[in-house]
């Protein structure tokens, strides 16, 4: 396993939408399993492929906070939402490839999502609160949209100048 380095906003690969996972291959699972080790490094509860600079339909999520609890991992391969609550509710949403950077977003409080697991196998689950958002948050990175999308042109501005700014100090720009 290795931690992967994770794309800053702006980069043309965080806009592009990804390509189905065509099959579940050894390096597809190498994938998911540097995904997670990155991701809890970062440390976050969702990462997407196309963060770390794969342009597939994979998502690795685990929105377990509690100290106590177990972790719960999730592997999603060209995820897919069944269907969404009509009741929303409204996060503070961050992204890793928009460090420190964090607003208000609304979307569905439910939803059902399909998937196929490392095993093949697909499966299918409600998703509410934090893993809702969260589920929909690394779905749209699929897609090519970033939490910044759902603000207004002025704040979404501002935050993609910061990360230019950012990527420049960092020399990764």
């Amino acid at each position: 396993m290795s931690i992967r380095p994770i794309l800053i906003h702006p980069d043309p690969r965080l806009k592009k939408r990804c390509a189905p996972v065509e099959s579940i291959s050894p390096e597809i699972g190498q994938l998911a399993e540097d995904m997670l080790e990155t991701m809890y490094e970062a440390p976050g509860v969702g990462l997407a492929a196309p963060q770390v600079g794969v342009l597939q339909r994979l998502f690795v999520m685990d929105c377990v906070k509690e100290e106590d609890a177990s972790p719960r991992p999730l592997v999603l391969i060209n995820p897919e939402i069944v269907s969404t609550s009509d009741e929303v509710n409204t996060y503070e949403e961050g992204c890793l490839s928009i460090p420190e950077q964090y607003a208000e977003v609304t979307r569905p409080a439910r939803v059902v999502m399909r998937w196929t697991g490392l095993d093949g196998k697909v499966q299918e689950e409600e998703f509410d609160g934090l893993w809702a958002t969260c589920a929909q948050h690394e779905l749209d990175h699929l897609n090519g949209k970033l939490f910044i999308d759902y603000l207004g042109a002025l704040k979404r501005g501002m935050i993609t100048r910061k990360m230019a700014k950012l990527k420049r100090e960092q020399g990764r720009g």
